[in-house]
């Protein structure tokens, strides 16, 4: 059965994606690069096509419990080792500057600092809040490929780690266990660690609980620098995670699983 497209994740079906990992761009909602609406099947990507290059790209490796996970040697952790060799020069190049404020970095959590890759295969790249809350209540996410030492080098360098992600604040607890779990040695209180708080968004948030997540991200970047900080470095694995400033520099890890405006 085909992936609903009515959750807050839009599932795109997107050879476009698959095809273009190495780029690291693709657009959400076009099935072809001619036509937005299809005019015949012909312009529509198979879908079972799509999963299948999805797991190829992921180096798809399957447990003696039928769980399925990501292989080290794959296309993605290839791609992501790139980024993050990028990052970290970067990064160290950026941490001997004192003139702009405190340095820190961002990260998302979802694909950026821990691999959905698992789970997205258990529900059949159909995504919906309560088999996440069941899957985060009980399992452990694998960290992306090398995040966790991109992270710890980061903070031993002086840099001030903040979590930024669209998960609820009622999956807290959850999720300090898994990045503790996966290795990230740096705070995760709520000073560190920010998620949707819809039942009581913060202020300094104008539009409270209806924020875009463009708008959710970069206002509450722009939080963190209110507080005197310096943010170097923007991570995350969609472009609404990095569009609205209030970050030097934004490194875009690969994500052909799920799209988010």
């Amino acid at each position: 059965m085909p992936p609903k497209l009515t959750s807050p994740r839009v599932r795109i079906a997107a050879v476009v994606a698959a095809a273009a990992v190495g780029t690291g761009l693709y657009a959400a909602g076009a099935a072809t690069a001619e036509h937005s609406v299809p005019r015949t099947d012909r312009e529509i990507p198979n879908l079972t096509h799509v999963t299948d290059k999805i797991k190829a790209y992921y180096g798809d490796t399957v447990d003696k419990d039928g769980q399925h996970y990501a292989s080290p040697d794959s296309n993605y952790a290839k791609q992501v080792k790139g980024i993050r060799a990028k990052a970290e020069r970067y990064l160290d190049r950026a941490a001997t500057r004192t003139d702009h404020g405190k340095p820190a970095i961002v990260l998302d959590v979802d694909d950026t600092t821990l691999l959905t890759y698992n789970y997205e295969l258990q529900v059949g790249f159909n995504f919906t809040p309560e088999s996440q809350d069941k899957y985060l209540k009980s399992t452990d996410m694998d960290p992306v490929f090398g995040m966790p030492e991109l992270v710890n080098r980061a903070r031993a360098r002086g840099y001030t780690v903040f979590f930024l992600t669209g998960r609820d604040e009622h999956q807290r607890a959850w999720s300090v266990r898994n990045l503790k779990a996966a290795g990230y040695k740096t705070p995760t209180n709520k000073a560190h660690f920010y998620l949707k708080n819809k039942a009581n968004p913060p202020a300094y948030l104008p539009c409270g609980a209806k924020c875009s997540t463009v708008e959710y991200k970069s206002g509450t970047r722009k939080h963190i620098e209110s507080q005197g900080y310096d943010i170097v470095a923007n991570f995350g694995d969609q472009y609404s995670d990095l569009k609205g400033g209030y970050a030097d520099k934004t490194f875009k890890l690969p994500n052909p699983m799920y799209f988010l405006p």
